[in-house]
This record gives structure tokens, C-alpha cells and sequence, in this order.
């Protein structure tokens, strides 16, 4: 009766509202309550792999087919990143990475790489982060053996050409006078330098000074030292044929001779002090921008799957118990959000953000707190894992939902040491969790007595004062004249 009422409406079933449901079950009279509707098991997904080729240079390629469209994607990682920079250079790989791109390579200058990309409809970009480079390129089918020169000549004959580079030196200048302009970006910067330490690679600040040190040959020097073959993978997704695509990347990097890099594992992290409350004045605010919490963990911790699963429960959500509890039931928060952030290969951070009025502030972070025990002490229902289980699996398909994705994830996985099928393994571990899981995880990895606390704010209008939650320390945000 149910199902023939639907279809006089006209409304196809996948279309109806689960609520019209149960309010047609109701006017059946056959109640039915969401509780007592049994869904059936996931389907198992298979996940495309990429071909793996290792060239005699060392350079891995990853190749992977689809051919909807005529479009070549190129993806290239190269083991390098800003962690390698000189501590009195910061920014110098961010720096070489842009400027390998804007400033011509090859035989070509930048205003010519930019105009031969232009007529052909194609995009190539390069860049370095933390700890990884990247390029890409995105290309018609048709275009594809001339622009992969392009390429080739970004990554291995870059010109660094002088005006580019003071071209970039100007962006990033203009990028640190604006550094103060936006609380949340104060909050998490600030926060991230009383993690991590403000001398530690994951967490340097550049400066003016920085800026002026760096000179053509800094450039020419980072690049040489970490741009080899070995040091490279390139990704390939699209519309080819492989045997040409090898042959093409052959041709461009095969004579790219490999070099030994001597790479340093170990990192500086030293965490502020805790027990303190590390305060910036902004007098110009109506609300205060606040972050609580301590160093994170990295992926290959043995909790992992269990701190995904307790990130959900705890802030990540309409339905995670920071947002009930904080924003809907104590209207505390215009937005809050938390969870214990985890690395590649160096610790993420555990840490709690929101917004709140300025004169709700120590009530907010008293509520924060407060969670952050409750959670620490692993009370956790059978509603709330098989919710939090439910929101992670249902979005588990955007990991691979293109070839593009299914690659990079293949690309990174290698890149970091972890195993291939670390993916399609997550979806089982995640369905393994238990309730006993969550509660180790919790108890082992959040720590009420190591908690950082930051707040940007004006303090004369708080609610309560800061000193409540421990001694004080105002953090000096001002932006260094170049010397």
C-alpha cells in the first residue's frame, strides 16, 4: 500500500524523502521507527590500480587509462620540501617552486612557457611544500608530446630568471604584511608555532629578513640539490596510449643521470609550555578566535582508525559532541570543530577551534575542556560508533571517485612508505572499531595536562579573566622591519 500510494504521486522511490516514508508507514498504520530499519552490508568496492614501471634512472611512473574524455593528466612528486631549507632562509623552497615555473626553463622564457601553454589550452603548474614537491599538467590528448617538454624542461633546466624571482620576492612580501588582518589565521599560526616550536620546520615563519637573504643562486642550489630522477614520480591518468607515453617520458627523462641525496629524518618539535594561556590583543574584535589542544600523531600510529572514528564522535559534524554540546545546546560557539590531526610522516595536531562572543570566552573554553575530559575517558555509546562508522564509510567513495584520485592516493601511499593497498584495507580496519577502540585511542592520545591554550581576542571585554586557565602569556605578533 506504502509504495503504490508513492507512485500515484508520481515520485519515483530513490527520490522520497526517508521522512515521507515513515510518515506514509504512519498513515498506513504501520509505524515504522528509523531504529528498526535494517540496511543492508556495503558492497565491496574495487579499487583501480595504477601500473607501476621503475625506470633504470630510478624515476617510478604510475600509468592509468580512461579514456572518456581526451585529456592527459601528468602528476610528478619530487622528495624534497621546506623542511630541507636553511633555518635563515625561510621560504626558499616555496620560493624555488614558483619561480621554477614563472621563470622560463629551458630554452624559453617564462612570458614564452606561459604563451606555448596558452595556444595549446594547457595548464602546467610546480610547486614545494612541507615536505614533498609537486608538479602537474593537464593537457589535451592531441597536444600531449609537445607540452610534456615543457615539463621536462620546468623540472630539470629551470632558468630562474631575475625578475621572477623578485617578482615572487614581492608577493611574499606583500603576503607577510597581511599576516595580522584575519584572527583565525593569527589563531592558527600562533598555535601551530606553540606546537610544533616556532624554530621547527613544521611551524617557521617567514620574515622580511628571510626574504632579502634569499639570492638567484639559493635557487639554483635547492634545486640541484634535490631535483634528480631518483628523487622523482610521475603519474600519468587519462586518454593515451601506454606504449607511447613510456616512450614520450623515455625520451624526456631517460638521460637524466640519478644522484645520491643525503636526506635528514629528524626534526625539531619542541611544544610550549603548558598549563599557560597564549593570548594575542586585537582590540579591533567582537569575538575571540581560540585553539586547545597538544601535538598529534601520524597515520601509521596503531590507534589511527580508532582516532578517525573518534574524530567524528567528538568534533567533526553537525552530530559530533563538540557542536551539540557547545554550539546547539549551550550557544557558546558561532563555529567549533576539533580532532587529533595526524602525518605522513611527522606528528599532525590534536587541537579544538572555534569562534565565540567575547563575553562567553572563559565559558567556552571551560566547555571545551569539559569535553575534552569526557572524551578522554572513553564513555562512548552504541549510537554514537555506528553513526560516526556510518558518516566515514558513507563518504569513503570520494577517495576514489576519479582516476586522477585513485592515483595521487597511489602515488602518496608510495611516497611515504606506506603499503599500496593501505586504502582498501581502511574501509575493513574502520568496520573493525569498537567501542573499546575508541576509548584507548581516546585515553591514549588526548591529555587534559599537556593542553596549549590560544586565544585572540580583546581581553578588557572577556567574560571571565584568562589567568583562570593559567599564567598568562601575551605573544608578540609584530611584523619585523627588513633589516
Amino acid at each position: 500500500m506504502k509504495t503504490n500510494m508513492i507512485r500515484r504521486a508520481g515520485l519515483p522511490l530513490a527520490m522520497v524523502p526517508v521522512a515521507a516514508l515513515f510518515a506514509v508507514s504512519s498513515a498506513a498504520g504501520q509505524a515504522v521507527s528509523p531504529a528498526d530499519i535494517e540496511y543492508p552490508p556495503l558492497r565491496s568496492v574495487e579499487i583501480q590500480q595504477a601500473e607501476r614501471i621503475e625506470m633504470s634512472n630510478g624515476i617510478v611512473v604510475f600509468l592509468l587509462e580512461d579514456h572518456q574524455l581526451p585529456l592527459i593528466d601528468v602528476s610528478v612528486r619530487i622528495r624534497t620540501g621546506s623542511r630541507y631549507e636553511p633555518a635563515d632562509m625561510v621560504g626558499l623552497a616555496s620560493m624555488t617552486g614558483s619561480v621554477m615555473r614563472t621563470g622560463g626553463a629551458g630554452e624559453r622564457s617564462g612570458a614564452e612557457v606561459d604563451l606555448f601553454l596558452e595556444d595549446r589550452g594547457a595548464f602546467l603548474g610546480n610547486s614545494i611544500g612541507t615536505s614533498v614537491g609537486f608538479a602537474s599538467m593537464s593537457v589535451l590528448t592531441e597536444n600531449f608530446d609537445e607540452v610534456l617538454p615543457i615539463l621536462a624542461d620546468v623540472l630539470r633546466r629551470p632558468r630562474f630568471e631575475e625578475d621572477k624571482i623578485q617578482e615572487a620576492k614581492v608577493q611574499r612580501r606583500s603576503g607577510i604584511s597581511r599576516r595580522n588582518d584575519t584572527p583565525g589565521s593569527i589563531a592558527s599560526r600562533e598555535f601551530n608555532k606553540l606546537v610544533y616550536g616556532a624554530e621547527s620546520p613544521y611551524a617557521a615563519q617567514m620574515e622580511y629578513a628571510d626574504i632579502d637573504a634569499i639570492a638567484r643562486a639559493d635557487l639554483v642550489a635547492f634545486h640541484e640539490t634535490y631535483y634528480h630522477p631518483n628523487q622523482v614520480m610521475i603519474g600519468v591518468t587519462g586518454d593515451f596510449d601506454r606504449d607511447a607515453v613510456l616512450d614520450a617520458i623515455e625520451s624526456e627523462f631517460g638521460d637524466w643521470q640519478p644522484m645520491d641525496v643525503e636526506l635528514p629524518t629528524e626534526f625539531m618539535i619542541a611544544s610550549a609550555d603548558a598549563g599557560k594561556v597564549y593570548f594575542v590583543e586585537k582590540t579591533d574584535l567582537t569575538q575571540t578566535n581560540f585553539r586547545v589542544g597538544h601535538l598529534g600523531t601520524t597515520i601509521d600510529d596503531p590507534d589511527y582508525f580508532a582516532l578517525e572514528i573518534m574524530n567524528q564522535i567528538f568534533g567533526q559534524g553537525w552530530a559530533s559532541r563538540l557542536f551539540i554540546k557547545i554550539r546547539a545546546d549551550l550557544g557558546l560557539a558561532y563555529a567549533i570543530w576539533g580532532g587529533v590531526g595526524a602525518g605522513y610522516d611527522y606528528p599532525g595536531v590534536f587541537q579544538v577551534g572555534g569562534e565565540t562572543k567575547l563575553e562567553s570566552t572563559a565559558a567556552a573554553l571551560e566547555a571545551v575542556m569539559a569535553e575534552i575530559e569526557r572524551m578522554q575517558q572513553g564513555d562512548i555509546t552504541d549510537d554514537e560508533l555506528a553513526y560516526a562508522k556510518e558518516s566515514y564509510l558513507n563518504s569513503f567513495i570520494f577517495n576514489f571517485d576519479s582516476v586522477d584520485e585513485i592515483l595521487g592516493r597511489q602515488m602518496l601511499y608510495e611516497y611515504y612508505g606506506y603499503p599500496a593497498d593501505f586504502l582498501q584495507t581502511s574501509r575493513d580496519r574502520i568496520e573493525e572499531v569498537t567501542k573499546a577502540d575508541v576509548a584507548r585511542a581516546a585515553q591514549n592520545h588526548l591529555h587534559p595536562d599537556r593542553l596549549l591554550i590560544m586565544a585572540v581576542a580583546d581581553q578588557s571585554k572577556l567574560d571571565r579573566p584568562l589567568s583562570e586557565f593559567g599564567d598568562v602569556v601575551e605573544l608578540d605578533i609584530t611584523i619585523p622591519d627588513a633589516e
